[in-house]
């Protein structure tokens, strides 16, 4: 393997792949880069053997090779290396890297005992903005939680369906959904369970690539695809396996009607619920009084140790007059996910046949698409 390739490319390339190197005591191979020629291109491939991470750059070769590095290493090389083209050589087992007047010989491994990155058949897709597509999974990603008696609520869920993606994630106390308006169809509808690491992975190496996200599916894998600028090629994909099991009936969740809503500023609403919760204690206990007649909204907090807290809110309030209870901290987690400058702040009523308190609904004010819902701390009361 004997090339030249643009600094910038070897540094992005390098640090996507780096992602998935690993420290690994059982399979140290995993914490490798493999680097191989393919036509006018190089191929920079890491794996954790959940997901996998190809990555291609256009480069000068005058010879095919391919060799495996350490992907610390070679990271924290081009770290030190000025901006501009990069000789790739590989000598023996090993790489020999040359910039400017910087030369260095990295340790290399046999690229047989790296583990295949597998493929996945192109057929059904679906096309995205890399940009909304982030944007939208990251308005769920962290409420998700891992469970070892319940594996598929520690995934993110999406139903893709004709012309809409809604994703979903639960940890059984709280709920978000966000949709996604699709400009072109899909053949068939799809759904599955995506690990939530793996999320989290699409959002950092996804989330500020300009262009289109292309989305492949598979029975047990999921593919996703930027193409580069210059050519019509694959820059990036990322691979992973699903997870297994079916997703709860979450929409029996969502209620179909709600017994007071209150439109209210979300940074006061914000700042208020914090404030409360410097006196909520261990159970992080917030409670709310609403009062239609008033327009008013009371919070108030107490815990022996730090004293109490109580404030009012103006609010527009439709519906009727609630005592209620929530983990402020899960309020706080839903508000910062609304992006409007005010809160729609929805709450049901108690259902007499299963004394199942009020669940509290969030919205923002001038969109539709998300909604994040919790559960109450103690049973509802009327006034």
């Amino acid at each position: 393997m004997k090339l030249t390739i643009v600094y910038e490319k070897l540094k992005e390339g390098v640090k996507i792949a780096e992602r998935l190197a690993q420290k690994s005591l059982t399979l140290p191979i995993l914490q490798n880069i493999l680097l191989k020629t393919d036509k006018s291109f190089i191929c920079l491939e890491s794996t954790n053997l959940e997901v996998g991470i190809k990555y291609w750059s256009l480069i000068k070769k005058e010879k095919d090779g391919e060799l495996l590095v350490s992907a610390r290493v070679i990271s924290q090389l081009i770290d030190f290396l000025p901006p501009k083209p990069i000789d790739l050589k590989k000598e023996g087992n090993d790489l020999s890297v040359s910039c400017e007047n910087y030369k260095s010989l990295i340790r290399g491994f046999n690229p047989e005992e790296f583990p295949i990155i597998p493929e996945i058949e192109k057929t059904d897709s679906v096309t995205i903005p890399s940009s909304v597509f982030c944007q939208a999974l990251n308005q769920v990603v962290d409420i998700a939680s891992p469970s070892v008696a319940r594996p598929e609520i520690s995934g993110i869920y999406f139903a893709f369906q004709k012309k809409i993606i809604k994703i979903v994630a639960t940890d059984s106390f709280r709920l978000a959904e966000q949709k996604i308006i699709l400009d072109n169809s899909l053949l068939q509808e799809y759904s599955l369970i995506l690990p939530q690491q793996t999320a989290k992975e699409i959002i950092n190496i996804f989330g500020q690539k300009e262009g289109d996200l292309k989305i492949y599916f598979s029975p047990n894998q999921i593919l996703f695809e930027t193409l580069m600028a210059e050519t019509n090629h694959p820059q990036i994909h990322l691979i992973s396996r699903l997870v297994e099991g079916n997703y709860p009936d979450y929409e029996t969740i969502i209620p179909d009607k709600t017994a007071t809503q209150i439109q209210i500023s979300k940074n006061e609403f914000l700042n208020q619920i914090k404030l409360a919760g410097l006196f909520a204690g261990k159970t992080n206990e917030v409670s709310f009084k609403v009062n239609p007649q008033k327009d008013k909204l009371d919070i108030f907090s107490q815990d022996p140790d730090s004293g109490d807290y109580k404030s009012s809110l103006n609010a527009k309030i439709k519906g009727k007059e609630i005592d209620i209870s929530f983990n402020y901290r899960f309020l706080v987690d839903g508000i910062l996910k609304i992006k409007s400058p005010d809160v729609l702040f929805e709450l049901t009523e108690r259902d007499d046949r299963t004394g199942e308190g009020g669940k509290a609904i969030l919205k923002p004010s001038q969109e539709e698409n998300f909604l994040y819902i919790a559960m109450p701390m103690a049973p509802f009361k009327k006034s």
